[in-house]
């Protein structure tokens, strides 16, 4: 009973603060898509066209969304429930969930720690057969006191050259090792690499042409209209690195180009989504925000992303569009 009492309550939230704002067939969108508490997006693309997007925990056990156009979004439900619920830290929060497709399963990296507790936290995985699950844990991948790397939580799974990689970190730098074939655990006596220095964390990397981008984030996430969040990047024409900015200055030095910061509407906006495509190619990616008219949650943005004449990323204005040309399906 007590579970099916808070599906009703959290439907009701939806119907009346998460809808989207975009109403009958428009050509415009209105950030934010959704106005309820969305940090720390991870999307993906099913075979049949939908998109499924997964977001930190302030809906216990993680929820997940679906549309068809990346504007209108129906709450699906939840990832775990209490029962399912990993114990990788009991007392812990599941936050920044990563979501793949690899050989035939649904796998969701998650990252679960008590806030402020460095070295307690870690990153676990759970697989389903289904996009809205229910999802089963399959445990830890380690805990930041058996990898000795502070704060191992953000997880990011790229598969390169027919292997499989994880990378993590928040602001104790970005690292990254090898996976096995399955996904499910590190490869045994797998090196591992840093990538970035201590002032990143929310790594995303997206391959484009001859380069790995790696967008990142940088500045306080949770402070409500005081967050300093925004959203950077680095280049690399190796998956390990140097990534580098605009003055080919190293991320590992603490160096980035910035893509998205803050306006008179938005503040504290990161830690973004994969970059999906639209049916004219178009690229798009999600991070969260505060609204300074609403800056209870950190709220669900989309962007369009663009490239400049040397291959570099960058959004309108710099900023999170208030309104902006829709996304284009049939």
């Amino acid at each position: 009973m007590k579970r099916i009492l808070s599906y009703i309550i959290l439907f009701f939230q939806f119907v009346s603060f998460g809808c989207s704002n975009s109403g009958a067939i428009t050509n415009e969108y209105y950030n934010p898509v959704l106005s309820i508490s969305t940090p720390d997006p991870t999307i993906m693309k099913t075979l049949d066209g939908a998109f499924y997007l997964y977001g930190t925990e302030d809906i216990r056990n993680v929820p997940i969304y679906k549309s068809l156009n990346l504007i209108d979004w129906q709450f699906i439900g939840t990832a775990f429930t209490d029962e399912s619920r990993p114990k990788l830290e009991p007392e812990g929060s599941i936050s920044a969930p990563e979501i793949n497709y690899i050989n035939g399963r649904y796998v969701l990296y998650y990252s679960m720690s008590v806030l402020g507790e460095e070295w307690t936290c870690g990153i676990g995985v759970a697989v389903s057969d289904n996009p809205e699950g229910p999802f089963m844990d399959k445990g830890k991948l380690f805990r930041s006191d058996e990898i000795g790397i502070k704060n191992s939580i953000d997880p990011f799974y790229i598969e390169d050259e027919g292997k499989k990689y994880l990378f993590w970190g928040s602001f104790r730098g970005i690292y990254a090792t090898e996976l096995t074939d399955d996904g499910l655990s590190l490869k045994p006596d797998a090196k591992i690499w840093q990538i970035a220095g201590s002032l990143f964390e929310g790594t995303y990397i997206h391959k484009r042409d001859d380069y790995y981008y790696m967008f990142a984030s940088v500045g306080s996430c949770c402070k409500g209209i005081e967050s300093t969040y925004q959203l950077v990047v680095g280049r690399s024409k190796s998956l390990f690195g140097p990534y580098t900015n605009r003055d080919d200055k190293r991320m590992l030095d603490g160096n980035y180009t910035r893509v998205i910061g803050s306006n008179e509407r938005f503040v504290g906006n990161g830690h973004c989504s994969q970059i999906v495509q639209d049916k004219s190619n178009n690229d798009w990616i999600f991070l969260h925000g505060v609204d300074v008219d609403n800056p209870q949650c950190r709220v669900l943005l989309l962007n369009q992303v663009k490239w400049d004449a040397k291959g570099w990323p960058y959004v309108e204005g710099g900023s999170p569009s208030l309104n902006a040309s829709s996304p284009r399906f049939s």
